[in-house]
Parts: structure tokens; sequence; C-alpha cells
């Protein structure tokens, strides 16, 4: 076998063994758990409360509005900080700095437009 086929010759191995470690474990919880349906087990858990009533629930929006924009605001400072260290790099200047304030201002106009919608307002 050539010596470029031996990289994809061991991923496979690792994939074919990954697959049946999956498998293996998936049998034998199989075949070991114990199987005794009973009417409770069979019910819906909610946190060891007894389901009453409908399955149906209403959540604000807002709470997932709010959400989103802390992983907007998350995402924007796991991009700032490797910026920062390539920016203080030499060769790395002036495009550099226009593409984080091209970034920045996206950012910027999403958040105007949920300001402008009373989005960030907590009534």
């Amino acid at each position: 076998m050539p010596d470029y086929f031996h990289g994809y010759a061991v991923v496979g191995l690792v994939a074919v063994v990954g697959v049946l470690f999956v498998a293996v474990a998936f049998g034998a919880g199989r075949l070991l758990r114990p199987v005794v349906p009973t009417q409770e087990k069979l019910l819906t858990y909610e946190c060891g409360v007894d389901p009453v009533g409908e399955g149906w629930a209403h959540t604000q929006v807002r709470y997932y509005v709010y959400a989103f924009l802390y992983v907007i605001f998350a995402v924007d400072s796991v991009f700032l900080f490797p910026w920062a260290t390539v920016f203080a790099a030499p060769g790395f200047g002036g495009i550099t700095l226009v593409e984080m304030f091209i970034f920045l201002g996206f950012l910027t106009v999403g958040l105007l437009y949920a300001w402008k919608k009373g989005v960030l307002e907590w009534t």
C-alpha cells in the first residue's frame, strides 16, 4: 500500500473501531437492562411532578430574544479577542481594522434595530 493511502487507512480504522464501540455499548445495554414495564414507568416524567392538564405552555418570545442577543455579543467577544492579538502583529494594519469596523457596524445596526423595535425594554 502506498504511503499516501496509509493516513486514510488509519482514519478508516479509527472510524470502524468507533462505530463498533458504540454498537457494542448499545447492544450490551439492551441485553443487560431489566425490562419490567409498569403503568407508572410509562407516564410522562416532569421533574418528579405528575403531569396535570395540557402539555402546551405559553412562553413569552422576549426571553428568546434576550438569549439571541446574548449569543450575538458572545460571538462578538469571541471574535474580538483573537482579532486584537492578530492586529498587534506586524503586517496586519489597515485592512484588518476596516474589516473589524465593518463587523462592528453590522452588530451596531442589529442592536439599533432591536432598540428601535423596543425589544430591549423590560416591561
